[in-house]
This record gives C-alpha cells, structure tokens and sequence, in this order.
C-alpha cells in the first residue's frame, strides 16, 4: 500500500469508526436537546461527539508519524459512510438496504483501486 504501514491504516480505521461515532452522538445531542442552542451545548452528548473528532485528529497525526501516506489513509478513512450505516442500524434501527450495500461494495473497490495505484508507483 504505497509504503503505508499497517499501524497508520489500523489508526485511520479506528479514526473512521469515532468519526461515525461522533456524529451519532451529535444527533444524539440534537434528540434530546431542548429546541436552542443552549440545550445543545449544555447535553453531554455533543461534548462527547467533539471529543471523538480531537481523538479522530489525534490518531490522524499518529498515522502520519507512522508512515501513512494522505492518498492510502484517506480513502480508508472513507469506511466513515459503512460505520454510519452500521451504527444506524444498531442505534436508530435505520435499514441498510441493497443500495446501500452496493455503495459501500463501490466504496470498498475504490478503496481498493486507490491502494493498487499507490502500490504501482
């Protein structure tokens, strides 16, 4: 994978996950808010969506300091959209359905072509 070790993809697939994570629990936030911004900001759940996006910077950085090249780990990091959809149906009970399961299926090829061109350099 273009020199990318497998220690940066493990942090960028860990970063997917809590970058998922995070917006589920801002719409967490929205949910059980109040109707202002006020309720927003002073729920836990935001607070703990925010916090999943610094520790999404911070395996970034670990990534990079690893090795990682932005055009392998990006494309990894595009697994955010099936984490979603997963976390979707497990939290909300949002169907997946073939059409989503054939974008992720291109998401996974892409990914996987992104990585063939790295690897032919």
């Amino acid at each position: 994978m273009g020199g990318t070790s497998i220690l940066a993809i493990l942090y960028v697939l860990a970063a997917s996950v809590l970058g998922a994570g995070g917006q589920y629990l801002f719409k967490a936030g929205v949910d059980r808010g109040g109707a202002g911004w006020l309720s927003f900001l002073t729920s836990p759940w935001p607070w703990a969506g925010m916090a999943c996006y610094v520790a999404v910077m911070g395996l970034f950085t670990s990534a990079f300091r690893a090795g990682g090249s932005v055009t392998v780990l990006y494309p990894i990091y595009a697994t955010t959209f099936i984490w979603a959809a997963i976390m979707g149906a497990a939290f909300y009970g949002q169907p997946i359905r073939a059409v989503h399961v054939a974008g992720m299926l291109l998401l996974v090829a892409g990914m996987a072509l992104m990585g063939v061109g790295n690897a032919a350099k």
